[in-house]
């Protein structure tokens, strides 16, 4: 089965047959529990959208393990560029790879790059893998068509959302997330980070528990077995 591991603000490791990592901030992440050295091995880097915090150190990881960066276009692009592994999609497009199936979805945010570079359009990211069905939902606030991506993508093993607020969805509106969603486990995610995303990931626990979704929290280094 396949396991999900936290490494701090939005960066998750996808574990199982194949080995796969999501949106690496770790260098100058004060949340993070490791640092790109950690990987050697790895099959794809999935990319939310162009924020510093989300590309992070793909293209570090990208060289030292020769995995597959998959994000929107002009992402893939940049990456392409510099002599990487990269597949472009775009919004609601989808490619079945050799470690996973992958999709991108509406996300509501902005990707300029870390120079100001025009990196295209957010995305949250949907990822069917060892049978099991993840949704990333990158940074975003909630928006009615979450229903919508739930629907057409679903049922969801695990749903990955933000809650710092400010800059996401804060804890209130992730909670109305997790209604429209109704993935089977949902974790916090891009909070904590910084002082203006410092949430309490327990109030999102207990309110969304009350209105009958079930949540886990991790701390970085924690991990989720999807059952």
């Amino acid at each position: 089965m396949p396991t999900l591991i936290f490494h701090g603000h939005a960066c998750w490791e996808v574990q199982g047959e194949h080995r796969l990592l999501i949106d690496p901030f770790l260098s100058g992440n004060p949340a993070a529990d490791v640092g790109p050295e950690h990987f050697r091995t790895l099959d794809a880097i999935l990319l939310s959208h162009g924020h510093v915090d989300h590309i992070g150190d793909a293209e570090q990881i990208a060289r030292a393990t020769g995995a597959l960066i998959v994000a929107n276009y002009e992402i893939a692009s940049h990456f392409a560029d510099k002599g990487l592994a990269a597949h472009p999609l775009h919004i609601g497009g989808a490619r079945q790879f050799p470690f996973g199936y992958v999709k991108l979805t509406i996300a509501h945010h902005g990707s300029t790059g870390p120079n100001g570079e025009a990196f295209g359009s957010p995305a949250g990211i949907v990822l069917h893998a060892g049978g099991k069905r993840v949704y990333h939902a990158g940074d975003t606030g909630v928006f009615l068509d979450m229903q919508l991506i739930a629907e057409l993508n679903g049922p969801f093993d695990a749903a990955l959302l933000p809650i710092g607020d400010n800059f996401t969805m804060g804890i209130d509106d992730a909670v109305k997330a997790t209604e429209f969603i109704g993935a089977r486990m949902h974790l916090p995610m891009h909070f904590g980070t910084f002082e203006q995303i410092a949430v309490d990931p327990q109030e999102f626990h207990r309110k969304a528990a009350a209105a009958g979704q079930a949540v886990t929290v991790l701390e970085p280094g924690g991990s989720y077995a999807i059952p």
